[in-house]
């Protein structure tokens, strides 16, 4: 689907490493008239730790696979029931600074969850989104070639307990939360409608 010059892919569930190589395959090998993308995926049970993650951010050795990853920030876990939507935009041509892209990624989580008559806010210091304090989505951001990789991780319905084997994000004892906690019902293609809209709204001349 393309929206507004913005080429939208719903991947459904796919392995980490896949997504990732396939993420660095599209930047290396897109040009100056490329369209940027925005890929919608999850994950199996993940735990990924960004390129200047520390180790004893992992609390508790599990079965679940750690992939260390060239995104920022710190360890975090994806698996099925987080909604997440990786951002491959050119920045060079759209003249966007990145704080301008962690905003975007931040408003449209805010924006999505006020939909629901929930009210989210980001911090200055710790990007991501929070309800009441409690984290509802992580994100992170790689730029190779002036371009953007990576992106946001919206906990929607999924098990949160892994989250306990580790400093979520680097942040001893913070507490996640996820939509379901909310919304009585929860409608996947709604949230990903709203997500697209929310932050293909905010780029220039969209």
């Amino acid at each position: 689907m393309t929206r507004n010059d913005v080429i939208i892919k719903n991947l459904g569930i796919k392995p980490y490493m896949q997504t990732y190589q396939a993420m660095h395959h599209f930047t290396q090998n897109r040009d100056a008239n490329t369209l940027d993308e925005i890929w919608l995926v999850e994950h199996p049970p993940v735990f990924t730790q960004g390129k200047v993650g520390k180790a004893e951010h992992l609390l508790t050795k599990t079965i679940i696979p750690v992939v260390h990853t060239d995104r920022g920030g710190q360890i975090t876990y994806h698996a099925p029931g987080q909604q997440i939507m990786y951002i491959l935009l050119d920045l060079k041509r759209g003249k966007i600074t990145i704080r301008q892209v962690v905003s975007y990624l931040e408003n449209c989580v805010i924006q999505t969850l006020d939909y629901y008559n929930i009210r989210a806010y980001a911090k200055m210091d710790a990007p991501g989104v929070y309800v009441e304090h409690k984290k509802i989505c992580s994100l992170g951001l790689h730029i190779k070639h002036g371009c953007t990789l990576h992106g946001l991780a919206l906990n929607i319905d999924m098990d949160l307990t892994p989250f306990n084997y580790i400093n979520p994000c680097g942040y001893a004892g913070l507490q996640m939360t996820q939509l379901k906690q909310y919304v009585s019902h929860i409608n996947t293609h709604e949230i990903q409608q709203l997500l697209t809209d929310n932050f293909i709204k905010q780029l220039p001349n969209q």
